[in-house]
């Protein structure tokens, strides 16, 4: 998905403060594994039961007298749409976008590009109370994770987490317009494609994130397209919106598709890329074995999972998005007794959020796949899994792979 970099207000309109230069684009997934802590730390509900959802978190420091409360969550949404543009977005907005017809919930939140140890990430600024039902379920559950956001605290991706060896309860170095040392609470997956890190409202803001400059918005299936439209027809010049969900036709009917859950949708017959393209892509794929994962790399000599997807498909002139979560929405679906080389190959790697689409490989044929597989690995052929992570696979179709990529970018 796209976040908006912060830059200037459109004509007319006055430069909220907190605006600055444009900040680079942020990286994607990986495939880590660690184990849950133990001890006092809380955790989401259900852990200590054996619920498969790991989501680690950090107790909250200070006394509950001077900790920020925080509303129990009492349902969860899909996250369908983001409108967000590089100035403040009025509270009017809001409001008209919440009466559009169709429209389940809407919420004003921070969503900007800035530097989380390092490593240029998409960040939300979010009020914990409210936007806690957009998360995934799991993360959305998390009293631990919400109340730390709103003690000023980041909670991180599990996959940020484990592949930039950020330790839970230490510290991350977030810098914005100003740098700051948060405190990291949580591991935990949104489930919004590319978003690896979310605070308070009030600490986006310090960072330099102009107040509210996007919005949120949950949309009943039946009414999406038309809410979608409905919206872009009342935002301001310079913002846009974004779908943070695929429609796909499906046997003549559409359906929603988003960056959880299985892989692709309806059956594939014959590759629609065409075979000397394939073979340009698996050649180039092949061409770099040996070269190290780098969490947040696409080439030309280290990658992520996704990032030697994306520079593979390139060098054979085909447009892919950048993450793992949107490149399964790159084609239809594919049974594993019909698979083809240069299909593509999902898991579910993330115990955070079990249903989240966060590997992905490529298929060689004969049994065999290509990956990136996590950091201190380099770029390998093994025998392709389709043990209980495995999440489905998709044979690329390059007109909705160039679609769902200029969607997101």
């Amino acid at each position: 998905m796209l976040i908006a970099v912060l830059g200037s207000a459109p004509s007319g309109q006055p430069a909220p403060a907190g605006e600055g230069n444009a900040l680079a684009a942020a990286p994607t997934f990986g495939l880590p594994a660690v184990r849950p802590s133990t001890g006092s730390a809380p955790v989401a509900p259900g852990l200590a039961m054996g619920n498969s959802s790991r989501l680690l978190a950090v107790p909250i420091a200070g006394s509950s007298a001077a900790e920020p409360r925080v509303a129990p969550l009492h349902r969860t949404v899909q996250a369908d749409l983001l409108i967000v543009a590089p100035f403040s977005l009025s509270e009017n907005l809001a409001a008209k976008v919440g009466r559009i017809p169709g429209v389940v919930a809407s919420e004003r939140i921070e969503a900007v590009r800035m530097s989380v140890n390092g490593s240029s990430t998409a960040v939300l600024g979010v009020d914990p109370s409210v936007f806690r039902e957009f998360a995934a379920r799991p993360t959305g559950a998390s009293n631990a994770l919400w109340q730390g956001v709103a003690s000023g605290g980041v909670a991180v991706s599990y996959t940020m987490g484990t592949e930039d060896k950020i330790r839970l309860g230490g510290t991350v170095t977030a810098a914005g317009r100003t740098t700051q040392k948060l405190r990291v609470a949580a591991f935990g997956t949104l489930g919004i494609g590319g978003v690896n890190a979310v605070v308070s409202d009030a600490t986006a803001r310090a960072l330099g994130a102009p107040a509210g400059n996007a919005i949120v918005v949950s949309v009943a299936p039946s009414d999406f397209t038309a809410a979608a439209a409905a919206a872009g027809r009342l935002i301001p010049k310079g913002a846009g919106v974004e779908q943070l969900v695929s429609l796909i036709s499906v046997g003549g009917e559409s359906t929603e598709a988003n960056s959880t859950g299985a892989a692709g949708a309806g059956q594939a017959d014959e590759s629609a890329v065409p075979q000397a393209a394939l073979s340009a892509m698996l050649k180039a794929a092949m061409s770099r074995r040996g070269m190290p994962y780098v969490w947040g790399a696409a080439g030309p000599t280290s990658f992520d999972c996704s990032g030697l997807v994306q520079w593979s498909f390139r060098q054979a002139g085909i447009v892919m998005p950048r993450v793992a979560a949107d490149q399964a929405l790159s084609g239809p679906s594919v049974p594993v007794s019909q698979l083809q080389p240069g299909d593509l190959l999902f898991y579910h790697t993330d115990p955070t959020d079990p249903t989240y689409i966060s590997h992905v490989a490529i298929y060689l044929g004969n049994g065999w796949m290509e990956q990136a597989p996590e950091p201190g690995l380099d770029v390998e052929v093994v025998p392709a899994d389709f043990g209980s992570e495995f999440a489905g696979a998709v044979r690329v179709n390059p007109a909705q792979a160039a679609a769902v990529a200029a969607r997101v970018a």
